[in-house]
């Protein structure tokens, strides 16, 4: 008995199941779109156009037979062709054809019609910028025109008006690829000579606020207070831009500021150059850093702290003024002079020297002390970014003295020092 129902199932149920799924299969299950015309059509308006058929073909052929007759395909041809040409402005729809299978093929033959855009003129403006940073953006945007050619050209007129859509799309995508910091609107003035207006404006989050330092090494820091507002004018020109934008142009904008400052005759005449670093962010900072490699010009003044009075030291000389002028002859040597006034008993000596860089941070001196009519020697290493050690020898009297110094600031630093009698501590202020 088992054996008969086996049979049963085998020759009676099986092809009927091979039937129902072979019914199943051949069924549409996509669409694919083709659209031709007398003329080119625009690559971005076909997308569009071959997107709209598919969406309407699916409604009508997903799920149908992949083996429907050719009947029923024109039918549902004509129908796509009614409902297309209905919503479709500036072609007329000529023709289309179904060819029916899993994946049936649509193709839709169209007719333009006349005044077509032949030229497209595209004027950008830049929201809000200053000229500096809307060079820049232009820059970011050479070859946007391209969008707009690829999208009009060879358009009938009067489809300029449902193609927004199209242009929108492809503006974004070109900001996102090109300026993905900005947006943009558009307004297009469909014609034979075509002309759009785009405009370009940020996007959150800008820079709010812009602190600004300015240093040097070389020269007085009160010498770049002369220069202060020219560097804060430029460096305000951040204010309202893109965090994200100011970061990727950073470079740029750093070459802007140096630049500025560099271009005055009196930073010319003193070879001076000048190093910006900028930390973006909402509220972003900006570091100047100006410096000469040819002079050397420096004032500074110290006070001496727990030192006592010795034979070679007064009371009244804890509290001094330097002023350090040099000038470099090569890449290692440089000549100086040095002036230190006392105020407290308005005493002062005059130094006349020369340097040599040993390389690896430490440089060697020689000077000659005109007050005392005696050389001195000087040892400077370089410890680290803001340590440094120096040894000073005034053979005349076999006098050494060796300090440490630790910078807590541009403008200030501390030194303990020692020699043979004594050790104190220096507090040394750089204007």
């Amino acid at each position: 008995m088992i054996k008969k129902f086996l049979v049963f199932l085998f020759f009676f149920v099986a092809p009927l199941c091979f039937c129902v799924t072979t019914e199943a299969s051949n069924r549409i299950t996509s669409v694919q779109a083709t659209v031709t015309s007398s003329s080119a059509v625009p690559a971005p308006v076909a997308a569009r156009m071959s997107s709209s058929i598919d969406a309407i073909a699916e409604q009508l052929l997903l799920g149908k037979s992949a083996a429907m007759s050719a009947g029923d395909a024109a039918k549902q041809a004509a129908i796509i062709q009614e409902v297309f040409d209905k919503v479709l402005v500036g072609y007329t729809v000529m023709g289309v054809t179904v060819t029916p299978g899993e994946t049936a093929n649509v193709a839709v033959t169209l007719a333009p019609w006349n005044d077509r855009v032949e030229r497209v003129a595209v004027t950008v403006n830049v929201d809000g910028m200053a000229p500096e940073v809307e060079a820049l953006v232009r820059q970011d945007l050479a070859g946007v025109e391209q969008v707009f050619d690829r999208a009009l050209l060879g358009l009938p007129i009067a489809a300029a008006d449902w193609t927004n859509g199209v242009l929108k799309r492809e503006v974004n995508a070109y900001l996102d690829a090109h300026l993905p910091e900005f947006r943009a609107d558009f307004d297009v003035t469909a014609d034979t000579d075509a002309r759009v207006t785009l405009t370009v404006y940020p996007r959150l989050p800008v820079v709010r606020t812009v602190d600004l330092s300015v240093r040097s090494d070389t020269m007085p820091n009160v010498m770049l207070l002369t220069h202060r507002e020219l560097m804060k004018d430029k460096a305000d020109l951040l204010v309202g831009v893109p965090v994200a934008f100011t970061e990727r142009h950073r470079a740029a904008f750093e070459q802007l500021l140096a630049g500025a400052v560099d271009q005055q005759s009196d930073f010319r005449a003193l070879r001076m150059k000048t190093e910006v670093a900028i930390t973006t962010g909402e509220r972003a900072s900006v570091m100047a850093r100006s410096d000469s490699d040819r002079y050397r010009l420096r004032l500074m003044g110290w006070l001496d702290v727990g030192r006592s009075e010795s034979r070679v030291h007064s009371n009244e000389d804890d509290l001094v003024g330097q002023l350090h002028a040099g000038v470099r002859l090569d890449a290692v040597d440089e000549l100086y002079t040095k002036l230190e006034v006392a105020p407290q008993n308005v005493d002062w000596r005059f130094q006349l020297g020369w340097r040599h860089d040993l390389g690896w941070g430490t440089a060697a001196s020689l000077r000659y002390d005109f007050k005392d009519g005696r050389p001195i020697y000087d040892f400077d290493w370089r410890i680290a970014p803001d340590w440094s050690a120096r040894y000073e020898y005034r053979p005349a009297d076999s006098r050494g003295e060796g300090a440490l110094r630790y910078r807590l600031h541009d403008f200030l630093s501390l030194e303990y020092a020692v020699d043979s009698e004594d050790s104190w501590l220096r507090v040394i202020g750089f204007f």
